[in-house]
Parts: structure tokens; C-alpha cells; sequence
């Protein structure tokens, strides 16, 4: 199969779009890629054929979802009031990760990859994530990072833990299957942060939530941000970009 190994990546914009058009994408991208590779198993080597790896970037209206792992009391608000007062909608979803909140201003990317053609290390694929959220923020001059047992970025993650100051920033769900990933990032960029009050942000309970545009007090081009995210993960993984 090393020879059948392709880094080149399929980047997808798809700009503001409906969270459940999203995922009917996602998913069929996943299966177009798991489907060449069981029939890779089963036809002779020259007629096997490389798997293509994508990259979606978007933003969806007002969205709150559950992952497999989550907890439904984290939402804070009947449902009913939630559409009738928030215009948002709910859904329980196929990933890792509690509550999250999606909304217009946020940046969210699905890397739908073959881990076959990179690495097959689902650990090392979330910090390299994480790593590249962690560098796209060092470009605004902020000090992103990790805390220890929780996945995503944080701002303020090394400062006293008896001050409760550290902010999330960007959170993470993944699912993956076979090697191949779904769902991913979701990077608070000029995000409405008052949507996280209805909700328990990933079942964490003492640490708040921010965006790109509170810490820095002004609103940045999504498209901006996602161009450095996109660098730094091509740079992170040894991707290819596809030319379309």
C-alpha cells in the first residue's frame, strides 16, 4: 500500500452553511474514501488506487451538538425556547466531545483524512490540530496552548489554576474509523460569545470561553484566519495542496 500513499489534500470552502448540509457532506466524503480502501484490499495492486484526503472550512448559523460522550443537562435552555429566543437548533451528533456551540463568526474545519497516508495515530493527529490553531493565534500575538486532560487551545492555560482566568478558545471533536477522520476544529474567530451561556461548554464548568476579536478587540477576516490555519496544518501534516 506504500506505494498507493498520497499527502495531496482537496481544500473546500464551502463559507456560511447549514450544520446538517455540512455533515451529509462530511459523511460522504468519509465513505467515498473508506470504499476505495476496502476494495484496495480485495484487487490486484494495479488496479488499487490511492485515497484522497479533503479539507472543509466553514461557518454554520447557530447550532448547538451533543457528541456521543456528552452530558444533555450541559444544555441549559429547553430546546423550544432555544429556537423561539436564540434562532438556534440542537442535534445529537456522531463524535467525541460533549456540548459546543456553532454560529456565524466562528471558523470550523473538517479534515476528512486518510491517516493511512499520514500516520496512523489519533493522539498525534489532535495535538497537530491543536499545534496548528496553537501557531495561526501566535501570528495575532496570542499565547495559546494546552491543559492537560482537556482537548482544544486555550488562552491563559500555564496561569494560576486557583484563578480559574484560562479561556477557551478553540474546541475539538473528532471521529475517526478505519484511519479515516471526521468532524474536527471549531476556532471562536468573531463569534457572538453570549450563545455559550446557555450551554456548559464541552462539560467544563470553571473556565470561560472567548474569540479572537474579544482578546484583541477588533473583528478579523474568517477567510484571513483560515488561510493561516490551512498553512499551518499543510506545514504540520506534509500536506499537498490540490489544485482546483
Amino acid at each position: 500500500m506504500n506505494s498507493h500513499i498520497n499527502k495531496q489534500v482537496d481544500v473546500r470552502k464551502l463559507g456560511l452553511i447549514a450544520y446538517q448540509e455540512a455533515w451529509d457532506e462530511q459523511e460522504r466524503l468519509f465513505a467515498t474514501i473508506v470504499n476505495q480502501k476496502l476494495l484496495n484490499r480485495t484487487c490486484p495492486a494495479d488496479e488499487q488506487r490511492p485515497t484522497t484526503n479533503y479539507l472543509l472550512f466553514c461557518e454554520h448559523p447557530p447550532v448547538y451538538t451533543l457528541g456521543t460522550s456528552g452530558h444533555a443537562e450541559n444544555l441549559l435552555i429547553d430546546e423550544a425556547r432555544l429556537t423561539t429566543e436564540l434562532g438556534a437548533t440542537f442535534l445529537k451528533i456522531r463524535r467525541g466531545g460533549d456540548i459546543t456551540f456553532h454560529g456565524p463568526g466562528q471558523l470550523v474545519g473538517y479534515p476528512i483524512l486518510d491517516l493511512d497516508n499520514f500516520f496512523t495515530d489519533i493522539h498525534r493527529y489532535m495535538r497537530l490540530l491543536e499545534e496548528s490553531i496553537i501557531f495561526t493565534l501566535a501570528e495575532y500575538g496570542l499565547n495559546a496552548g494546552r491543559i492537560e486532560g482537556l482537548t482544544g487551545v486555550w488562552l491563559d492555560f500555564d496561569d494560576d489554576p486557583t484563578r480559574n482566568s484560562a479561556r477557551k478558545i478553540c474546541a475539538m471533536g473528532v471521529k475517526a474509523s478505519r484511519w479515516v477522520t471526521m468532524h474536527g476544529f471549531a476556532l471562536n474567530v468573531n463569534t457572538d460569545l453570549s450563545y455559550f451561556n446557555h450551554i456548559v461548554p464541552c462539560g467544563i464548568t470553571d473556565k470561560a470561553v472567548t474569540s479572537l476579536a474579544a482578546e484583541l478587540g477588533y473583528e478579523v477576516p474568517l477567510e484571513e484566519v483560515a488561510d493561516k490555519v490551512q498553512r499551518h496544518l499543510f506545514e504540520l501534516f506534509g500536506m499537498e495542496l490540490i489544485e482546483t
